[in-house]
């Protein structure tokens, strides 16, 4: 049959990556509808509407949540993600409430080829002759069972009870005849906790005609598989005298046990218990419907004749113990609830009679023949809670009809109720018998030739007509039900044959977690199978553990994922002439099936695309490559269960998983959304998901346990035992690498996988990036599977050690980490792989410390787990190991140092890939034998080869910026350098403990520590140079710093300098200690122009410091640039002194008030200010004069009506306030001030104008001081500051001849004495210095004439008789 192409879809603007398209916000991605158009084999019967929604387990979204998300997750992460996507889905199957709803459904396939058939039947076991044996001497009765959950039979001939394991052809007889009683009824049961010894596994409680008692069970499970089966006596016994049991039933969690007989419909309790009690025996038999004395009293009415009339009875009692309900069902059809309270109780809470669900039938179908007067109910099953939430039972009529029926209580479903009970029940859901489709299979029609008669059913037609007439299961005998819905119906077809025909249905969990179309409600789809079993069926029980792929309703009946991972459920009936075995088929074994069976390519094709019509191309993928990988289970011809392994079989499923995997799809219009990449918008092939969802089904049971438990032996000791058996991991282990080994076969075959070439091969860049998406999405699964099984082999070495040593010897910290650890977190994160490596450390340390060679360790675990134990892992065991020698022959030995220097060799080879734990290790090593070097040397390689790029110290010198990915290196960096400080603590401490010197050699311990710090200064790593400084400058050892000789250590201050004082003062006093001066002097200036929290003094220290060391000579420097760097420090120094000079008066000025003072010296007292802000707002503000005429000069200030100004308000305001304060003569003050200023402004002639001042002064003294103090004050204090006699000469003497106010008339007499008074200086000076007076003759005729012009100004006699010597002298001088 071919199918049309269809129309290709128009391209989309911006489809291709070229193409501009409009960058929209927040835009709305909707999935492509549609078909997806293909060429070849996988266009075949899948790619239609359906194939757009994804099956179960969805497929990945076809948007991803975000860039950086997506981007940044690794290989292993996005297969973790993956399989954790697909486990999830899983668990979202529905819950049989919801395809099992309000109603009424008919919905059955019965296939006609055998491969589609549900159940399989396996073996038939014969009934060994030793029963007939002893059948034939039967007496009384005789009745048969079985005991399926231990593989037994039983069977009772008039009081002797016999068990034999049916599996075991000629299996010796278990026979307990120790009573003399008929037996009427027996019951395997789960004894109460507590009451046997822990042997005791079981209890068979037997009811016979006198009494019921119980019998010991021990079953245990040998080598070999069987079950073998000990009795042992209890001696627990209760009479029954009057009550004929027919039925006996237990509940497994509670260990209670009922009975009911045939002569009441009343419901006993058996109760046991260890020891007898006051006013309790050990057991005894309760009552719980009948009360008083009627309950003693076996009851009994007469008819006619006196004949026993027909009494109901309870036929079965079935126990629910997720909800604590007991249900019996009564020879008339009615239905009672019963509540099983704690302590024992047991309370009737509802009764059903079968008219009263007849008439709750009635609302959802008219009228049927099935439910008519006259039919029965012949058995109930009950649902429990973790299976569904609404329905509770389930009643199979005589006519095959199936009733759901469900318990509701005042406040809702009773589901999960554990404390309350329901008080009514209604009906659900009825699921009418199979369509007749010819003749049923009888004991003359074969099995085949009934398949070939019924013609197959459509498996959801368009239009859906329940068929309520049906009579296929007219006269059903018994039926049961096993979780998830098995249906096993016992039909007698005809009365005068002794032989049942057994009708089986499962549901189709593909076809319930897939409904086909999105908008359909899930149907209640069932695969049904007749077989003729030849005989009368006695009893069925299911020999496997009860199916539940999960603990809640919803994923419960989910068969399709515990295919491979829980047991294949069989199912034991019990005939006349032997035990039938009935297994289930999984879907990979119908797959496997079809292909086996399929009759030629045309018949396998339409077989395949018959499965992805119904399950859909993701669930027919996984099963294709469950089959290839040899997963496919069938009946051999020697009735053994087989694996599939013809190569016709297996090359069919390859040939399927490769061909029909589909491909992937790129939403187009999501492209336009800029922010995801395209890639990004790809959805992976149904090939992708159909290999994540068989991963995810054999890993599912280990993917989220622990991988160990610790526990107490009974002698309390300690151990370690795995979470999940072995076996069972082991098994998981040869699944996934027939996966591994497959697609690692056919990757030349599969898109994704073929490698580059496979991208030469797309037509479009649509095509490139679809194959680009599903080549990561493949790569990491393939990658997941390689970890795993990695993984596994690493858990399984792990117990074929001492685990419990090596859990111990861990830290409590990681030992808490692998209590923890589980599968995923071992398979698919880097802690997990950490964690295991801790643990690879611990077995190689164990084996080492036991004298095991470490080679041998070593290749053990990377040849079964290689990448938990790579190349460099084995050299880092062996420089243990050496390390450990070396330590046995003493570290100080030569073999020792031998050793460690090997050690040492080996740790440097792996530099690059030694974590820190081996490091850390290996240096306490190293320190604990005094190898310092070896040490220091090593750490110093391990962080050379973190950061080969140097990308720490780009980040250093780029001044490390905080949020910068060139940090993490740094910080990596640093935790190794860490470990250096560590050292250098560790010899220092020895080094202070010994002499360095013994008779005039070197100590031992001194040699060590010159070789530790060799190492450290023959360094050439500047990143560690650099924190080793930050090192010694936290630990305040500041002159260890400026004792280094390195060139990194100027580099490390000078970098530092900027942004921390303590470091720029370290820096000059470095450039000092080494005589760079100038150098210094240029870090001092830097200092005190700096905005660090420096006080005025400190610059002004600073500034002096500069100053002198800028005045000496410095090799290298030239003098222009001496001389620059010193004009800069004089002139800053003298502003620096001047503001000190104000902080120091505004201190102790009354005018400043309190509140602005602190404010005021905090600005003063830090940075050099301008001088113009010196003098606008404090030195002119203040009126400090003084200050102002320094200001001036430091400002190169000219201006001579300022200057003169300012003296005079200075010489004006000393005076004041000196006046005011009264401690001293204003002359002194004054005179004080005019030396003081003389020598800071340096006799400036632009700001100490001796021609304005003297002048100034003297008229000071005239007006003001006249007659106070020596007439000489003024002329001795220019004198005192050296100031040239001729200089005063020249201004006295103007003075005197210009007749100035107010020196005029007798008043030039003032002058005229100070004159005299500086030449009869300046005469005894020139006669000291033994040349010629008054520095030639030519000067001292012009003094001999001005004081003869003294002596005619009217000065005082003394004086004018002075004078006239003093001129007498001269003149002698000059003859």
């Amino acid at each position: 049959m071919a199918f049309q192409p269809q129309t290709p879809q128009r391209p989309l603007p911006g489809a291709f990556l070229s193409t501009p398209a409009l960058n929209k916000l927040n835009p709305t991605i909707a999935p492509i509808p549609g078909p997806v158009a293909s060429t070849g084999l996988s266009t075949l019967a899948g790619n239609d509407a359906r194939q757009a929604k994804p099956s179960l387990p969805a497929q990945q979204p076809l948007v991803a949540a975000s860039k950086s998300a997506a981007e940044s997750l690794k290989p292993i992460d996005r297969a973790s993600r993956t399989i954790n996507d697909t486990l999830a889905a899983e668990r979202r199957y529905p819950e049989l409430d919801s395809y099992v709803g309000q109603g009424i459904s008919s919905d059955y396939d019965l296939p006609v080829s055998p491969a589609w058939a549900p159940f399989q039947k396996v073996k038939i076991y014969d009934i060994p002759d030793k029963i007939f044996e002893q059948y034939n001497q039967a007496q009384v009765s005789t009745t048969m069972g079985l005991f399926a959950e231990i593989n037994h039979a039983w069977i009772t001939i008039d009081n002797a009870l016999y068990l034999w394991d049916y599996t075991i052809p000629d299996a010796d007889l278990i026979g307990y005849e120790d009573q003399a009683n008929s037996i009427t009824s027996v019951k395997l049961c789960v004894p109460r906790a507590g009451v046997f010894i822990p042997s005791i596994t079981h209890v068979l409680v037997v009811a016979t005609t006198a009494e019921i008692f119980m019998v010991g069970v021990s079953a245990q499970t040998s080598p070999a598989g069987t079950k073998t089966v000990a009795l042992y006596q209890t001696n627990m016994s209760v009479p029954i005298r009057g009550l004929e049991i027919n039925v006996i039933e237990a509940s497994p969690a509670t260990g209670r046990v009922f009975f009911a007989g045939r002569d009441d419909n009343d419901v006993y309790e058996f109760t046991y218990q260890q020891e007898e009690k006051w006013f309790k025996n050990r057991c005894a038999k309760v009552n719980h419907t009948s009360k008083g004395f009627a309950a003693l009293t076996p009851s009994f009415s007469l008819g006619a004749f006196s004949q026993k009339a027909l009494q109901e009875h309870v036929v079965q009692i079935v126990v629910d113990d997720t909800r604590n309900l007991l249900y019996t069902l009564s020879s008339s059809s009615t239905i009672r609830t019963f509540h099983m309270r704690p302590n024992n109780g047991l309370d009737l809470v509802i009764s059903r009679s079968l008219a009263s669900i007849f008439s709750n039938i009635g609302h959802m179908v008219s009228r049927s023949e099935l439910l008519v007067p006259g039919t029965k109910i012949v058995s109930i099953s009950p649902i429990s809670a973790t299976e569904g939430t609404k329905l509770h039972l389930m009643a199979t009529t005589s006519t095959g009809c199936r009733i759901f029926l469900s318990a509701t209580s005042s406040y809702g479903w009773s589901a999960g109720e554990s404390t309350g009970a329901p008080t009514s029940m209604q009906v659900q859901h009825v699921k009418f018998p199979p369509p007749e489709m010819g003749p049923p299979p009888d004991m003359g029609v074969t099995f085949q030739q009934y398949q070939q008669a019924a013609a197959p059913l459509a498996p959801y037609p368009g239009a859906v007509t329940v068929d309520t007439q049906s009579k296929t299961l007219k006269t059903t005998r018994t039926a049961a039900r096993f979780a998830p819905g098995y249906f096993f119906c016992f039909v007698d077809r005809d009365p005068l044959s002794d032989a049942d025909m057994l009708f089986m249905s499962s549901p189709d969990s593909g076809r319930i977690a897939r409904p086909q179309e999105p908008t359909q409600l899930t149907r209640y789809s069932e695969f049904g199978t007749w077989l003729n079993l030849g005989s009368r069926a006695e009893d069925v029980g299911l020999t496997t553990p009860p199916f539940a792929a999960a603990s809640t309703p919803i994923g419960f009946g989910n068969e399709l994922a515990v295919q491979f991972d829980e047991p294949v459920p069989e199912i034991a009936i019990l005939t006349n002439t032997g035990i039938h075995t009935i297994r289930r088929r999984r879907l990979v074994d119908i797959f496997a099936a079809t292909i086996r069976y399929g009759g030629g390519d045309e018949g396998l094709e339409g077989e395949l695309k018959k499965f992805i019509r119904m399950y859909g191309r993701g669930e027919t993928i996984a099963t294709a490559l469950a089959v290839a990988c040899g997963q496919g289970l069938d009946i051999s011809s020697d009735a053994r269960v087989s694996n599939i392994t013809e190569p016709e079989v297996l090359e069919y499923a390859r040939k399927a998983f490769i061909e029909f995997g589909g491909k992937p799809i790129l939403n187009e219009n999501s492209v336009l959304d800029q922010a995801v990449p395209a890639i990004d918008n790809v959805r992976p092939s149904p090939r992708h998901e159909g290999l994540a969802l068989y991963i995810s089904r054999l890993v599912r049971s280990i993917w989220k346990a622990p991988i160990m438990k610790e526990a107490t032996t009974p002698t309390g000791g300690f151990t370690v035992k795995p979470t999940i058996s072995l076996s069972k991991v082991q098994g998981i282990q040869r699944d996934l690498t027939q996966v591994q080994e497959f697609l690692s076969s056919n990757r030349s075959f599969i898109d994704g996988l073929a490698g580059p070439e496979a991208l030469g091969q797309a037509r479009t860049k649509q095509e490139e990036i679809s194959l680009q998406a599903e080549h990561r999405a493949l790569h990491s699964l393939v990658v997941l599977i390689s970890d795993i099984i990695e993984g596994i082999s690493f858990v399984l070495v792990l117990f074929d050690e001492r685990v419990e040593e090596i859990v111990l010897s861990l830290a409590d910290s990681a030992r808490q980490q692998v209590r923890q650890m589980t599968y995923e977190g071992l398979f698919s994160t880097s802690a997990g792989k950490d964690l295991a490596k801790e643990l690879v450390k611990a077995i190689v340390n164990r084996n080492i410390a036991s004298g095991s060679n470490v080679d041998t360790v070593a290749e053990a675990l990377r040849r079964r787990c290689g990448s938990f134990c790579s190349a460099d892992d084995v050299v880092i065991f062996k420089a243990q190991e050496q390390q450990k020698k070396a330590s046995e022959a003493g570290a100080n030995t030569e073999t020792g140092r031998n050793l460690l220097n090997e050690s040492l060799r080996l740790f440097t080879q792996v530099a690059a890939s030694l974590s820190m734990e081996h490091l850390q290790s290996a240096v306490q090593q190293f320190t604990a034998m005094d190898f310092y070097a070896g040490a220091i040397q090593l750490v110093l390689d391990v962080a050379q080869e973190a950061d080969r790029g140097n990308r720490a110290l780009a980040w250093i010198a780029d001044g490390r910026p905080e949020l910068d990915p060139r940090k993490a290196a740094f910080d990596a960096r640093k935790g190794c350098y860490n470990l250096i400080h560590q050292i250098i603590a560790a010899v220092d401490k020895a080094s202070s403990q010994a002499p360095e010197m013994i008779d005039g050699h070197y100590t031992l311990t001194a040699k060590r520590r010159n070789e530790a710090y060799t190492v450290i200064n023959n360094s050439t790593d500047e990143v560690f140079q650099t924190d080793l400084y930050d090192w010694y400058f936290s630990e305040g050892w500041t002159e260890r710093l400026l004792e280094v000789q390195s060139p990194f250590i100027i580099t490390y201050l000078q970098r530092k300098s900027p942004d921390d004082v303590k470091h720029a003062d370290l820096l000059w006093k470095y450039f000092a200690r080494v005589d760079r001066l100038y150098d210094a002097a240029t870090v001092q200036v830097q200092l005190a122009k700096s905005g660090f929290a420096l006080d005025l003094a400190a610059r002004i220290e600073y500034l002096s410091r500069a100053k002198a060391n800028a005045s000496t000579y410095t090799t290298g420097i030239g003098r222009q640039s001496r001389q620059s760097l010193l004009h800069e420090v004089s002139d800053l120094l003298d502003v620096a002194n001047i503001q000190d000079d104000i902080l120091q008066r505004l201190k102790g000025d009354a005018r400043v008030s309190p509140e602005r003072r602190p404010e005021i010296l905090k600005d003063l007292n830090g940075q050099v200010l301008g001088l113009t802000d010196l003098y606008n707002v404090y030195a002119d503000q203040a009126g400090y004069h003084d200050i102002c005429l320094l200001i001036y000069q430091a400002a190169d200030h000219r201006n001579p009506a300022d200057i003169i100004s300012t003296w005079q308000n200075l010489v004006t305001a000393t005076h004041q306030n000196t006046v005011e304060q009264g401690d001293a003569q204003p002359y002194e003050a004054v005179a004080e001030c005019v030396r003081r200023l003389g020598l800071r402004l340096n006799l400036s002639d632009s700001t100490f104008p001796i021609s304005d001042l003297l002048p100034m002064l003297e008229k000071y003294a005239f007006e003001f001081q006249r007659g106070v103090g020596p007439s000489s004050w003024i002329v001795d204090s220019f004198l005192d500051l050296k100031v040239p006699y001729e200089t005063l000469f020249s201004v006295l003497e103007g003075m005197f001849y210009n007749d100035e106010a107010p020196f005029q008339g007798r008043n030039r007499r003032y002058i005229a004495n100070d004159l005299f008074y500086v030449i009869k200086r300046s005469y005894l000076e020139s006669g000291r210095s033994g040349g010629p007076i008054f520095g030639d003759d030519t000067h001292a005729i012009s003094i001999s004439q001005t004081l003869l012009a003294l002596q005619q100004s009217g000065m005082d006699e003394q004086r004018s008789e002075e004078c006239q010597a003093l001129r007498f002298k001269i003149e002698q001088l000059l003859r």
